[in-house]
This record gives C-alpha cells, sequence and structure tokens, in this order.
C-alpha cells in the first residue's frame, strides 16, 4: 500500500465522497448534508466538518483539530479500501470507525468515518489483522531477513530481503529443507555451525556464532543469526524465529583494521610486532624439532639518494617495488617483514641442522646465504621510479638461531648488529654475526665519536698518487679522508663514511675536505709543483643546490683555478637521476672543472646517457682490474671500458692496480692513467712533494714505491 503526505498533490478521484466538495457553495451545502460522517483535512489539520461528524466524534467544533490527535493510529493513506481506525474524541470514550479517504481539490484530503459495531471476536479478528499488517510492513522494511522455521515444515515464511542478501527467493530459500541450508555455508564453517546448530536446538549453546553463505552468483556473505525457539512441554523446538543481519560490511572493516595492526601500510608486508610473534613461534618449534632459524635484517645502502634527488613519492615506489621483489625470494613458511623506513626483516624457519657431508659447511648458513645471494641478484636489477632508472644497493645481516641467541629478541638484535658491519666493511653484502662485545653499545659509542669528530674536524687528508702509465710520472693525486680518533688512531673511510651519510653527517665532512684540498693545492702550486687533485663528492653534496657557486666560491677563496681540480661522482650516483646529473655536471665543466666518473662498471651506465655526460675521466673499478691479466673474461670487460672511454673522449683510469701483470695488461691495451698500491699507497701530504719528484713510480723502473703493503 503506497503511502502519502496529507498535504500530497494527488489526482482528484471521482466518488460519492469526493463529490461533497466540488463546486463552491454547492459543495459547501453537499458537505454538511450528506449522509455520511465527513472531515475536510489539509495540511494535516481538520478544516471542515460536518454535523454527522461531530456527532460521532464531540459536540465541540472539530475545526482546527490535527488529525493525528483525533484518528492517532490511522495512517494518511489514498486507498479505496476501508481501514480501520481509533476515534479519540476530547474527554470521550474512543470509537472503532472504519476510514475511507480521498484526495479532493485545493489540497483537502475528505476522510469518511463510520462507527463499528462488531462483536467481541470480529474485534478480536481485525485486531490481530492490523498487528499483523503493522509486523509485516516492520519486517520487511528492516534490513535483515527475518524466517519462521515450523518443526516437521521447514521454513515457513521468508521476508523478501532474502533475494537482496543471500541472492535467492524466497521461495528458492525454503526449498531443501535443513541440508539445503548446510550445503550454502562456506565450506570453512559448515562442520562448526553445524556442531553449534545442534548444539542451540538440544538447548546446551547460546546464538551461533558469525558465518559464511556462499550466494549463487559467487559472492561470500557474512551473516549473523540471532533466533529464538519456543518448545514443548518435553522441551523439544517446535518453532523456530529469527533475524540474520549481512555484517559482511563489518567483517571487512575488520580484517582491514586487523591487517593494518600487523601489516605494514605502504608494502602490505608483516610489520615489526607480526615478525616478532611469528619469530617467537618458529623458535619454539625449531627447539621442539631440533631445527634451526635465520633472521636477516636488510638496509639500503643508498636510500636516501632517492628521497634527496627524486622525492619522497619515488622513494615510496622503490619501497613498494622492493618488497614485491622480496616476497619472491622466499618460501611460503618464510615472513618477510618492513622494519621501518628502507629496513626489512626476514625469518628463515624450520631449517634443517647439521654438517654438508660434501662441504662441511653448516646447513643452516648455507640456507641463509642462498637467500642474501638472491636478495643481491634482485637487487641488480634496476627500479622504475616514475621513469626514472635507479639501482640500489643493499647490505644484509645474518643471525641464527640456536648458534647466535636463544630468544627472539637477542636474535633481531644480533642481526641488526650483523647489518651494520656489513654496511662499514662490505657494502653491498652479507655478514654474519659475530660474537664479542655489545655491538649495540659499541655503535652507539662509534656514532657519538663521530659526531664529535665533525665538531672538532678531526679530519686529515691522505692522497694516493695518479700514474701516467707511459713512463711512469705522478700526473695527479686524489685526495682521500681521514679519521684521526681520539681515541683509537687513524680511521678508514669504509668504516665511517657509510655511517656519516646514515647519520647525515657527510655533507660537513665533504666541505671540509673540498676547502682543505683548496688550500694544499694552492700552497703546492705556490710551490712549483703541478698536479691535478681530484676528490669525490657524496651523494648529499651533488643534490645540494647551488653546488657549482659552492665549489667555485671555495677554490676561488684558495686562489685555485678550476682546471686543476677533478671533481669525482660515482656511476651508480650519476645514474640515479641521470638527466639531473647532467645539468649539475655541465654547470661544474662550464666553469672550467674537470669532471671524472667514478667506479665505472658497477652503475649500469647506458652508451646513450654516458656520451652526453660531460666528462673528462673514466675509471674503471678495481673488481674489474683485479686479476684481469688472467682472467680471460675480465680482460675482454676491460679492453671494451678503455676503448669505450677513447671513443667518448674520455681519459681511461684503471683503479686498484696491484701486480705488475696488471700494470702490463693495461699499458699494452691502451689504458693512460693508473693509480693503486702497485704505484704508492695513499700518504701523508708531505710525502707528495717527493713522489712527484721521481722520474718514474713504477717499481723498478728508476722510481720508489711509496707504503708499505
Amino acid at each position: 500500500m503506497r503511502r502519502v503526505d496529507m498535504d500530497a498533490s494527488v489526482p482528484p478521484r471521482t466518488g460519492p465522497v469526493s463529490d461533497v466538495v466540488d463546486g463552491a457553495d454547492a459543495g459547501t451545502a453537499m458537505f454538511s448534508s450528506a449522509p455520511e460522517a465527513l472531515i475536510g483535512v489539509r495540511e494535516g489539520i481538520v478544516r471542515i466538518a460536518n454535523d454527522r461528524a461531530r456527532a460521532l466524534a464531540t459536540p465541540d467544533p472539530l475545526e482546527g483539530r490535527p488529525v493525528a490527535v483525533l484518528l492517532p493510529d490511522w495512517w494518511p493513506e489514498a486507498s479505496d479500501a476501508p481501514t480501520v481506525a481509533t476515534l479519540c474524541p476530547d474527554g470521550g470514550r474512543p470509537l472503532t470507525v472504519e476510514v475511507r479517504a480521498a484526495p479532493a481539490p485545493g489540497g483537502f484530503f475528505v476522510l469518511s468515518l463510520r462507527a463499528m459495531t462488531m462483536d467481541g471476536a470480529e474485534v478480536a479478528e481485525a485486531a490481530r489483522r492490523e498487528a499483523e499488517a503493522k509486523y509485516q510492513t516492520l519486517v520487511e522494511q528492516i534490513p535483515a531477513v527475518v524466517y519462521i522455521d515450523v518443526e516437521g515444515r521447514g521454513t515457513t515464511y521468508v521476508s523478501p530481503q532474502v533475494e537482496r542478501i543471500l541472492g535467492l527467493t524466497p521461495e528458492q530459500y525454503c526449498e531443501g529443507g535443513m541440508e539445503a541450508w548446510l550445503d550454502r555455508l562456506h565450506p570453512d564453517d559448515r562442520d562448526r555451525i553445524e556442531r553449534e546448530y545442534e548444539a542451540f536446538v538440544d538447548g546446551e549453546g547460546g546464538d551461533l556464532s558469525d558465518f559464511r553463505i556462499c550466494r549463487p552468483d559467487g559472492r561470500v556473505v557474512w551473516i549473523r543469526d540471532r533466533a529464538v525457539t519456543v518448545r514443548d512441554d518435553e522441551g523439544h523446538v517446535v518453532l523456530e524465529h529469527g533475524v540474520m543481519f549481512d555484517i559482511t560490511e563489518l567483517k571487512e572493516a575488520e580484517a582491514e583494521i586487523a591487517h593494518l595492526a600487523y601489516h605494514d601500510r605502504l608494502t602490505g608486508l608483516a610489520n615489526r610486532g607480526l615478525f616478532e610473534e611469528t619469530l617467537d613461534l618458529a623458535i619454539h618449534r625449531a627447539n621442539r624439532n631440533d631445527q634451526a632459524v635465520a633472521v636477516l635484517f636488510l638496509d639500503l645502502d643508498n636510500f636516501k639518494l632517492v628521497n634527496d634527488s627524486l622525492g619522497h613519492h619515488a622513494g615510496d615506489l622503490l619501497l613498494a617495488e622492493l618488497a614485491d621483489r622480496l616476497r619472491t625470494c622466499s618460501r611460503e613458511t618464510d615472513v618477510v617483514a618492513r622494519q621501518g623506513g628502507d629496513e626489512f626483516l626476514m625469518l628463515l624457519a624450520d631449517l634443517e641442522r647439521g654438517t654438508d657431508p660434501e662441504t662441511g659447511e653448516d646447513l643452516a648458513v648455507q640456507s641463509a646465504e642462498l637467500v642474501a645471494g638472491r636478495i643481491a641478484e634482485l637487487l641488480d636489477a634496476p627500479f622504475d621510479l616514475g621513469g626514472t632508472e635507479f639501482f640500489a644497493r643493499g647490505s644484509v645481516g645474518i643471525s641464527l638461531y640456536p648458534r647466535d641467541a636463544l630468544d627472539g629478541e637477542t636474535l633481531l638484535k644480533n642481526a641488526d648488529s650483523a647489518m651494520y658491519r656489513a654496511k662499514r666493511f662490505e657494502p653491498g653484502g652479507h655478514v654474519f654475526f659475530m660474537g664479542g662485545g655489545d655491538d649495540a653499545m659499541s655503535r652507539l659509542s662509534f656514532a657519538t665519536r663521530l659526531r664529535r669528530a665533525v665538531e672538532h674536524e678531526d679530519w686529515v687528508l691522505h692522497y694516493q698518487p695518479v700514474v701516467d702509465l707511459a713512463d711512469g710520472r705522478m700526473v695527479g693525486a686524489e685526495a682521500l679522508v681521514r679519521w684521526q680518533d681520539v681515541g683509537g688512531g687513524i680511521v678508514a673511510p669504509g668504516e665511517f663514511i657509510p655511517v656519516a651519510e646514515e647519520l647525515g653527517l657527510i655533507e660537513a665532512i665533504g666541505e671540509w675536505v673540498l676547502d682543505e684540498m683548496a688550500h694544499r693545492q694552492r700552497a703546492w702550486s705556490d710551490a712549483g709543483l703541478t698536479l691535478d687533485v681530484s676528490f669525490n663528492l657524496s651523494p648529499r653534496q651533488l643534490w645540494a643546490p647551488h653546488l657549482a657557486e659552492k665549489v667555485l666560491a671555495t677554490l676561488h677563496g684558495a686562489g685555485v683555478e678550476p682546471q686543476t681540480i677533478v671533481v669525482e661522482i660515482t656511476e651508480s650516483i650519476a645514474m640515479a637521476d641521470p638527466d639531473r646529473t647532467q645539468k649539475i655536471l655541465t654547470e661544474l665543466r662550464a666553469w672550467g672543472v674537470q669532471l671524472a666518473l667514478d667506479d665505472f662498471g658497477t652503475g649500469y651506465s647506458s652508451l646513450a646517457r654516458l656520451k652526453h655526460m660531460p666528462v673528462d675521466v673514466l675509471k674503471i673499478d678495481r673488481e674489474f682490474v683485479r686479476n684481469v691479466d688472467k682472467d680471460v673474461r675480465l680482460a675482454g670487460m676491460v679492453r671494451a671500458m678503455i676503448q669505450v672511454a677513447q671513443s667518448l673522449d674520455m681519459v681511461p683510469l684503471a683503479e686498484g692496480v696491484e701486480t705488475e701483470g696488471e700494470y702490463v695488461f693495461l699499458r699494452s691495451n691502451g689504458c693512460r692513467l693508473a693509480q693503486g698500491f702497485w704505484f704508492s699507497h695513499p700518504v701523508p701530504v708531505d710525502e707528495i712533494p717527493e713522489l712527484a719528484a721521481q722520474s718514474s713510480l713504477i717499481p723498478g723502473g728508476g722510481g720508489s714505491r711509496y707504503g708499505s703493503r
């Protein structure tokens, strides 16, 4: 039955009720003389009533009274069928009346009232029908499925919402009985719900727990079922009346909240909390089954470069893609987690203990090293950061249960310590935890001393000669910073530079190196010593605003010609953002500064990019130079690198030359410059003039090699 408002604009109906208000005076006369009790209503207020209506209701005027007060249980509706309502006169006894309603012109509703005379049975039946109608109206409006099950007859009623919620018509739902209902349950819930329902029927259990129903269209719906039973004198269920609520959205929200509580929002990996819980379970299982557990702690070595050069959005892209790659190198029983920032954890559970009979190596160590190798391989491929290729490098620390620790907290702490050791001594590689000393306190002490060194400028420059391979003369030198640690002597850059980068101290160190080198170059020049001096730019320095202006200001302040200075950047840094790098290097080159691409061969340069770089010197990384005279594959690669440099009008310079065989190979294949222990170790500043005065630094060629191996 369609509901309408009392003042709704409804097309007038023809008939005896509406005829009484058609016209004006004539209509009023017909209204007054009608044999029915009539009330004219507009906007919910009685506007006109005839004498029969007043006699039926009250002798007082009805005009102006709200119809909701006069007929409180009558719902405004237009219908040809009469409805039963209670008429409540002022101070009078309520009267059961039959109401007919019809719209009329002018926004009126005309109500025809007739007093009903019924015996008790008729009144009860009318009340029952009215109650049923109201109940059905309520049931069919709530967003849930209402059902009635009768013992021996199955489901005798189910509300129409069953089609929207469960995808079944009421007729389909009522078919098949209990077995059909069980078949609709999700397979993972069926046994549990069947047991709970049997307990419920036996009076031994409460409400059913939440369950899933599989709709005919394949969708799965979460249901919460609440029911009451009517039992006979012996306690048997004769009727069950229940309501099924669709709680799918609630369950999805709960699952999302639970996922966020135990997973990283950016990568979708497990978070530290879930990792620790799973690690504890893995250790208990390993203890019971005499197995091993490995924890791998991965930290990206050059992640700050991404954020500094490409922005945090690019950093997020890198972390998300790395997470996807890490998933591929783990087993289903392993757990990959994001510790935070650019740090990741991997749990290798249920590892076999013992010794490999062929190699004699620890089986758990072999498994961990295998995964660490996979991690290194997946980092070899470039990351696409919004159109920019970036090559990431990561250091891995590894600790093992029960070898290194017997609990999860210590195992994580040891893996963290091993990771920092890898960053200091083997960047890009992996290191197993080595006992002896409190590594966490050692790192804290190291970082504190390093901060103090930056504040006090406890640095010193050593210089490694660059030699012309044609005659062995020293033609340049590379400035290399050393830390004069008050408590520990000279600290090599490989130990403190990664930590300085991590702590954000590298820029201050780089500024000191540039200033000290510039003043030393001026002193050598004043003494008549002509050398090209090179120094390395850190990633933070390269991406700093106004780099060229800062470098030129320092050189001019010291009175140094830019043409005698060589700025070195590593290939991996240059290729992180080639377009931006090219712009910065072009600006430096315009002022006369020479440029060198360091560690060539490790950063995946493309020739298309390289040919546009304003580079003067191409430095071949020591990894390709070592044993180049003995390794055919290395020899071919180095020859190709020398030819690339020559074809691009760059000077090839080989790093890390340590043997006569390497020197001979490089010289015979056209490499022009070299540096390495074969010629000289890095030496203090006061030894450079004596080295430069030598006719040759080639051993046995008239000169002498400085520094002990």
